[in-house]
């Protein structure tokens, strides 16, 4: 399986009145559909599959929320595309393995993406960050 591109369809970053005392931050990410996709790569077409997903950091007690919403695009054989496709269409799940490979290549880019929000918007960073401490 190869990741062949990616997209960020929608960004919201919201903060709300600050509100004193310990925030919580929850972190989401989810598949919203599966749908098979025609990529050109120069003059051949194959067949891949176009996965939809949501992103959320969500500040209790609601301070704020960061949602991206967006689209990894993936190659794989057109056998194992139309399988996972189908399974998708009977379950709604992904296999494991190609699961983990695009979660881990959604928060990648979905974690960076919402730490540059979260300081646009004067909101905590939704992971904490290492720190320096002296001894």
């Amino acid at each position: 399986m190869a990741v062949v591109g990616f997209n960020f369809i929608k960004i919201n970053a919201e903060r709300k009145p600050v509100i004193k005392g310990e925030i919580k931050i929850n972190n989401n990410v989810s598949v919203k559909d599966v749908e098979t996709h025609e990529i050109h790569l120069g003059k051949t077409k194959q067949e891949g599959l176009k996965v939809s997903f949501e992103f959320t950091s969500k500040y209790e007690p609601s301070v704020g929320e960061i949602k991206l919403l967006g689209e990894v695009i993936f190659l794989e054989e057109s056998r194992k595309i139309k399988e996972i496709h189908d399974a998708w269409k009977k379950d709604k799940k992904l296999p494991k393995e190609i699961l983990t490979s695009i979660l881990n290549n959604v928060l990648g880019r979905c974690n960076i993406q919402a730490m540059v929000l979260s300081r646009d918007v004067n909101l905590p960073p939704p992971l904490p960050l290492p720190k320096v401490q002296s001894k």
